[in-house]
């Protein structure tokens, strides 16, 4: 059974959510790019977790916008973007913590907690935002 999902949030609200949402995957992206560029370690594994599934999310919501489906999607593509996104947001505010409680990379962990912060609220936002279409 192929689900479908809308939303009906205005578009004003949508941007409300979509920028701030944008500069925490920004922000978390930079910031693993810049604790990788500083040598491997165990917290920039940890770091590319969440990012990868932002990624996921990225990826899945340009191809949905390339489609045309920005209000209407199937369940699994609203997984896979905005799901994804929230998902790697979430994940990526206990990793931050642990780097701010161990020190880790020095000012990168409060950035990074922000960053994840900020794409886990605004796209959960957006994702609760879709119903099950009748």
């Amino acid at each position: 059974m192929n689900d479908l999902y809308e939303t009906k949030i205005p578009t004003a609200q949508w941007w409300a959510y979509d920028l701030p949402g944008n500069a925490g995957w920004i922000i978390w992206l930079i910031c693993t790019w810049k604790c990788l560029a500083a040598g491997i370690s165990v917290f920039s594994i940890l770091a590319l977790v969440p990012a990868a599934m932002m990624i996921i999310g990225i990826v899945e919501i340009i191809s949905e916008r390339i489609a045309k489906l920005d209000r209407v999607l199937p369940r699994k593509r609203l997984l896979r973007g905005f799901g994804a996104l929230t998902a790697g947001g979430a994940l990526g505010v206990p990793v931050s913590a642990l780097g701010i409680a161990l020190n880790l990379n020095g000012s990168l962990p409060p950035w990074m907690l922000a960053g994840a912060v900020l794409c886990a609220l605004f796209a959960g936002l957006i994702y609760k935002g879709f119903r099950r279409k009748e």
